[in-house]
Order: C-alpha cells, then sequence, then structure tokens
C-alpha cells in the first residue's frame, strides 16, 4: 500500500479491527519512510450490478461514488468514518440482496436518505436537497415540515 503523503511502497499495519461482522476489515498504518498514519479498508468486492440512471443510462455500481455523495452531505457533522461505513456497506448489502442486476438510482437515493435521517438530521437535509433538487425556499421548507412531522 502506497503512503498518500510520500508514495513510498511499504508501511506497517499498527492496528487491525473487523468491520460489518467480517466481512471488511479496517487497518492503520504507518509508511516505513515518513511516518505518516493512513486508514485502509479491505472487503471483498462483490457489487455486481448496473445502476440506472434518470436519464436512462447504465453504470455498473461504484461504491465510492455514493461513499462521496455521503461524504458530502456528512461534512463538518460528528460522524465518524466507521459510521459512514457502516451506513455504505448496510445500503450496498441491501441492494446486493435482490436479485436485480438492474437498480434505480432513486432507489439508492432513497436508501441513502432513510439512513442518514436516522444517523444526523443536518447530513440528511444537505442530502436530500441536491438528491431532490430543492429548486426554492418553499420545497425546502416543506420537507423540514415532513422531517418534523415524523420526528413527533
Amino acid at each position: 500500500m502506497r503512503c498518500p503523503s510520500c508514495g513510498h511502497p511499504e508501511s506497517k499495519v499498527i492496528d487491525s479491527r473487523d468491520l460489518d461482522e467480517g466481512k471488511a476489515i479496517r487497518r492503520r498504518r504507518e509508511c516505513l519512510k515518513c511516518g505518516s498514519r493512513f486508514t485502509t479498508y479491505e472487503r471483498i468486492e462483490a457489487t455486481n450490478f448496473f445502476v440506472i440512471k434518470k436519464d436512462g443510462r447504465r453504470e455498473k455500481f461504484s461504491r465510492d461514488k455514493l461513499r462521496a455523495g455521503i461524504e458530502k452531505a456528512c461534512e463538518k457533522r460528528p460522524i465518524s468514518s466507521d459510521q459512514i461505513e457502516h451506513l455504505i456497506t448496510g445500503i450496498e448489502r441491501e441492494l446486493g440482496a435482490g436479485a436485480e442486476m438492474e437498480v434505480p438510482s432513486a432507489r439508492i437515493g432513497e436508501l441513502v436518505m432513510e439512513r442518514l435521517r436516522e444517523l444526523d438530521e443536518v447530513a440528511y437535509i444537505r442530502f436530500a436537497s441536491v438528491y431532490r433538487s430543492f429548486a426554492d425556499l418553499a420545497t425546502f421548507e416543506k420537507e423540514l415540515r415532513t422531517m418534523l412531522k415524523q420526528k413527533k
């Protein structure tokens, strides 16, 4: 594993933890050259389905794209990388459990919003505002009212 700071190809594992019931491993590493510390994740690549986009295009499911969207919504929130990893794995597991080889992007978006609502309301609103393309303040306010009703 190359060091993200200096590019040196050798590092040592400082700490290793199982994630998601042993289906993934989180490793803390230290570069043998510069001493920089970084985290890596190791998992079985088992997602072999396609995402049907709103415009009808098909593309292979990308865990990295899903992570990028969720991380953007969770930016500057008290949400750990382990919580994000668990959220992504749960979504991926649910999508992979079905026999469908093609999943509409809307289904993925709804799963993300459902789980973010449980995890952090601010992250949920951030994701929803982009996903649902809030056109104006009234649409945003309507979503907030819906969320507050569900909370009570």
